[in-house]
């Protein structure tokens, strides 16, 4: 089974910082683009940043230049440091395979920021 094991999250106040990691299991992890997607409470499914296989990395314009995406493909791993955190990236934050096939789509971590 495939499975996509978010962590990570917790509460900062503005300006902190979090990293998130996405431990992968079932898949051949080094195939696959990956993304964060982000929930916050009474608002849609955002798109956040994704990496294509080999490590290019795009983001959402509300997070460019405070969030950084990697992969380590050795460990099935992806991460997302988030800097300069605002209190309008409290949400639940999922990462999911971006392409091939599936989706597939892991549980998901809290952030919260807040003063």
């Amino acid at each position: 089974d495939v499975q996509l094991q978010a962590s990570g999250g917790g509460s900062v106040q503005p300006g902190g910082s979090l990293r998130l990691s996405c431990a992968t299991s079932g898949l051949t992890f080094s195939h696959y683009a990956m993304k964060w997607v982000r929930q916050a409470p009474g608002k849609e499914l955002e798109y956040v940043a994704s990496i294509n296989s080999g490590g290019g990395a795009s983001y959402a314009d509300s997070v460019k230049g405070r969030f950084t995406l990697s992969r380590d493909n050795a460990k099935d791993t992806l991460y997302l440091q988030m800097n300069s955190l605002k209190p309008e990236d409290t949400a639940v934050y999922y990462c999911a395979t971006a392409n091939g096939p599936g989706p597939w789509r892991g549980q998901g971590t809290q952030v919260t920021v807040s003063p």
